[in-house]
């Protein structure tokens, strides 16, 4: 999952941006999460939580706190998110190479999709980011299954039963334990958070009074003897430590 953080103070540019970073992703298969901010300083007050964005989009006039003040601050904390300004004056762009932004993208262009496009084609080659792919033998049949929009498999009596994120919630299902699933998917980011539950951490949303909530709104229970461990590996995830 790419997750991606879009802050403007115009809100009414929220939908356009969304959406045409919307396009490209669901044109490319690819999993995703999109958060909207209102304001640099919103933005910055999740402090290392910040880390979790692979790429954020920052309009650079912005009142109180500009864009480019708001991604200096990005870059103490992390050298490694890719920044794209959006902006309607092109004369900010000599600027960005203090904070070695990928992109710039100007709001008035007539063809913002293709630049968005574009511009996401970078950030793509700039994060070495690829799409795994496996293929599974289901009751359902043989079916090609993206990694990344696999939120989490349970096993009960003998079948393991993959839960697949899509405009709708998909399940498919297999004769097969869940240490042998754990096995084929050992270097993917999965959580073994319960006997019955193999979890992919990119689609857990929170973590409380011992149990995973999932993106989807799904709760899925952690015993005591693991809570420790899930709560730790999340945190790891989310950038904290």
């Amino acid at each position: 999952m790419i997750r991606i953080a879009v802050c403007d103070d115009e809100k009414h540019f929220h939908k356009t941006m969304k959406d045409a970073i919307t396009n490209y992703l669901e044109q490319k298969s690819i999993d995703y999460h999109i958060d909207l901010f209102d304001s640099g300083s919103e933005l910055l007050g999740l402090g290392g939580l910040i880390v979790q964005y692979a790429v954020i989009f920052l309009d650079i006039n912005m009142l109180e706190i500009d864009g480019m003040e708001t991604a200096i601050k990005i870059r103490c904390i992390s050298k490694e998110i890719c920044i794209v300004f959006v902006t309607a004056y092109i004369k900010y762009s000599l600027e960005g190479y203090k904070v070695n932004a990928i992109r710039y993208l100007l709001k008035d262009n007539r063809n913002f999709q293709r630049s968005v496009d574009e511009c996401m084609d970078a950030v793509l080659a700039e994060l070495n980011y690829e799409n795994p792919i496996k293929v599974f033998q289901f009751k359902e049949g043989k079916k090609e299954i993206l990694i990344d929009k696999v939120m989490y498999i349970e096993s009960r009596l003998h079948t393991v039963t993959f839960h697949i994120m899509g405009n709708e919630e998909k399940r498919y299902t297999m004769a097969a334990t869940l240490n042998e699933v754990q096995s084929i998917l050992n270097e993917y980011s999965f959580l073994r958070i319960h006997q019955s539950f193999l979890v992919n951490i990119k689609h857990i949303a929170s973590i409380r009074l011992y149990q995973v909530i999932m993106d989807n709104g799904n709760t899925l229970p952690v015993p005591k003897a693991k809570y420790h461990m899930v709560k730790e590996k999340f945190t790891e995830f989310k950038g904290e430590l």
